[in-house]
């Protein structure tokens, strides 16, 4: 279904692109900035370092002109906790704190809403050797100060925040938060970093409505759309309950700012209550957040025989009825839609799109760009089922993709490529890094500048 009217999308609805900054800046090593836990992750044979990334560090200006080229109205990125404390105490980098001086001037000078997140998965190293992590409270004493030293710093410059990336996934991968759950029952201590990554976003809510009275925060998830594998009701009250440690749980501590019944009842019977310290109930009540931020990629199915029942969420599996990209991802635009109603429906609160999008291999032709069809048809889809959901009642207020240029992947893959701007290089050979525009730059420019009206692309037969 194609959507012809432009009414449904407001004025001042964000465009762009969203990127982290271990993926995109390299660098790691130059400007003062402290090793992280990603600067020591181990490299499987055939993948990349994130040492050099995309170079973003050293060509952030060349690529913001071609951001505003397409017409971004906003871009998302990280700010690397390890850049502004290098072994995350002891007193800021100066060196650090002026790149992103740089980095929001530049994009505010070109037209472009920073829009930044505090925590994308690369804690300082000596945190994690340290303190073990987020399974820590130091760390997240350590969290307040970082968060405040930016807030104070970029008070004038960034508006829109999101806390974690991701949230959700850290019961699951509680490394994500530099916590090592080898020695421990990995059940308890995973609750208990994700109840003091709670803590730590409550902590960033307060900080940031105290410093910047006109700033907004988000708590963001990935939202993975399940759905039953059949109409079984064992099966559909396994899907309830497998979305409900995979979606529901975080976002009623966003909105609601209080554990929900469904968790705390399990958790008190197998004894794993994480810890509440004095003052953390009434944290977590008093600073709920402006708006929900999402990532949507995919959807999958929930089975009540579940393989390994000894899974914190068991039973999600692959959907037969749908195609998936080459890393099993499976390409549903609808439940895009089925998202974004979900949520609406149960927090009446505004919704960010802040990530979307397919990964593909890719190489440059013989006009040295790339001919990515597949990629407009995804976006294009995808942003249709957002407008009939807003055409639904749904408040949403910006939409970004996965990528701007290409990007290194969360597990250290050049190929897996994203974005509208080729960037050459690939996992070993750095190649010299030159940005190309791809077919899809054109169409989402376009998309841009109607803003959201003209989503075929006029160089294919509009399809019936």
């Amino acid at each position: 279904m194609t959507i012809k009217s432009n009414n449904i999308i407001p004025k001042d609805f964000f465009w762009g692109g969203a990127v982290t900054s271990f993926q995109t800046e390299g660098a790691w090593n130059e400007g003062g900035k402290g090793p992280s836990i990603i600067d020591a992750k181990p490299i499987p044979e055939g993948f990349s370092d994130w040492k050099v990334a995309v170079d973003f560090y050293h060509r952030f200006k060349e690529d913001i002109a071609l951001f505003k080229e397409l017409g971004f109205s906003a871009y998302r990125t990280s700010i690397s906790w390890a850049r502004i404390f290098p072994d995350g105490e002891g007193e800021p980098n100066e060196e650090g704190l002026q790149f992103y001086d740089n980095l929001f001037d530049e994009l505010l000078a070109n037209g472009i809403q920073p829009v930044i997140t505090l925590y994308h998965f690369d804690i300082p190293l000596a945190l994690a050797q340290k303190y073990n992590g987020f399974a820590s409270r130091r760390v997240v004493d350590l969290f307040d100060k970082y968060v405040r030293t930016v807030f104070e710093r970029y008070r004038d410059k960034v508006k829109y925040w999101l806390t974690f990336n991701e949230q959700n996934l850290f019961l699951t991968q509680p490394n994500l938060l530099g916590v090592d759950t080898s020695n421990e029952n990995h059940e308890a201590i995973s609750y208990q970093a994700v109840h003091n990554s709670f803590i730590a976003h409550a902590k960033a809510v307060k900080a940031l409505h105290e410093i910047v009275p006109d700033g907004k925060m988000a708590g963001m998830i990935t939202y993975m759309t399940t759905y039953p594998i059949s109409c079984k009701p064992d099966d559909v009250i396994a899907n309830v309950k497998a979305k409900e440690l995979l979606i529901d749980f975080y976002c009623d501590v966003f909105a609601n700012g209080e554990y929900p019944t469904y968790v705390t009842s399990q958790l008190k019977r197998k004894g794993i209550m994480p810890i509440f310290e004095d003052g953390d109930a009434e944290l977590l009540k008093e600073n709920t957040v402006d708006y929900l931020s999402i990532s949507y990629y995919q959807s999958q199915t929930v089975k009540a025989d579940a393989e390994d029942k000894n899974e914190i969420i068991a039973g999600v599996t692959s959907n037969p009825h749908l195609e998936a990209n080459e890393w099993g991802w499976s390409i549903d635009p609808i439940g895009l839609r089925v998202a974004l109603k979900d949520l609406y429906a149960r927090y009446r609160l505004p919704i960010f799109i802040t990530e979307n999008g397919i990964g593909v291999r890719e190489e440059l032709d013989e006009n040295m760009t790339v001919e990515d069809d597949y990629r407009i048809d995804y976006l294009r889809e995808h942003i249709e089922q957002m407008k009939i959901a807003m055409e639904e009642g749904v408040e949403v207020f910006g939409y970004l993709t996965w990528g701007s240029t290409d990007l290194l992947s969360s597990q250290g893959e050049m190929k897996k490529r994203y974005g509208f701007i080729f960037v050459n290089r690939e996992e070993q050979d750095l190649r010299d890094l030159k940005r190309y525009k791809k077919k899809s730059f054109d169409w989402f420019k376009k998309v841009i500048t109607s803003n959201g009206a003209e989503l075929e692309d006029v160089s294919k037969p509009v399809r019936q």
